[in-house]
């Protein structure tokens, strides 16, 4: 009997009329916007630009990085440290009116330039080294010290005396009490004792040599002078010289000013 081979179907094709309605249907559910390109990704339009770094409006632009920001000098601070400082320990003397000057190591005694930084306000700052001497029994004590920066007059020394006077025992801040005056040939200022110290007693306190500032107190007049005037000192200011009067004119004589009156 024979074998009945059927024939493989064929694949149906739809009618050209039903194939474009279906193409319309799709469009019409779609944006009328492009969405996509080709690949998926975003159109250049649609992506918000972002303006480079720095180009913001109102935006402030930082400093450069290359310029310096200025930084203020300090100021100086008091030293509480006070290394040997030869120098100034030579200047003090190693006897006064036949007397002698104890001159104790630095390594021998508590007190700073800082210490006493506070009987001289902005000035005491600068303080740097300090030397201590002292004649017995109880006749001087004498604090020497250095500065540094700018240089220092017995002038510069006015502002701190009430504060100078109550370091070395005067009792209560009093500067109208000082002088200055001329002792042993230096410019000082100078003021006597009060109901805190002792009878005969006299302060002084001067500058020299642009850089040292002494403050000295002491009981005896003979000891004080000789101490002075080992030490250094700035001379006194030069006394103004009267100014030369104008020459008397004549009895009887016109002013060469005067004008001759008309006929």
């Amino acid at each position: 009997m024979p074998i009945l081979r059927l024939a493989p179907p064929r694949a149906a094709r739809p009618a050209s009329g039903v194939l474009v309605a279906l193409l319309v249907a799709i469009a019409g559910c779609g944006s009328t916007t492009p969405t996509g390109g080709p690949d998926g990704s975003s159109p250049a339009s649609s992506i918000p630009s972002v303006p480079p770094s720095g180009a913001v409006s109102g935006a402030v632009s930082p400093p450069p990085s290359n310029v310096a920001t200025p930084v203020p000098t300090p100021s100086p601070t008091p030293s509480y440290t006070n290394p040997p400082d030869p120098a100034l320990e030579r200047l003090i003397p190693g006897h006064v009116a036949g007397r002698t000057v104890n001159k104790p190591k630095s390594s021998e005694y508590g007190v700073t330039p800082g210490d006493v930084a506070s009987a001289y306000g902005d000035l005491g700052v600068r303080f740097r080294s300090l030397a201590i001497a002292y004649v017995e029994p109880r006749l001087l004590s004498l604090y020497a010290l250095r500065t540094e920066g700018d240089a220092v007059t017995t002038a510069d020394l006015r502002p701190y005396l009430a504060t100078a006077g109550q370091y070395v025992g005067i009792a209560g801040l009093h500067p109208e009490a000082w002088k200055r005056a001329r002792v042993a040939g230096h410019d000082v200022w100078s003021r006597p004792e009060d109901n805190a110290t002792a009878a005969g007693t006299m302060i002084y306190t001067w500058a020299a040599d642009d850089q040292y500032v002494f403050l000295m107190i002491g009981t005896d007049r003979r000891v004080n002078k000789a101490m002075l005037e080992a030490l250094p000192g700035d001379p006194p200011p030069p006394r103004p010289s009267p100014s030369p009067s104008a020459t008397p004119l004549p009895s009887g004589s016109a002013s060469p000013s005067a004008t001759p009156a008309s006929s």
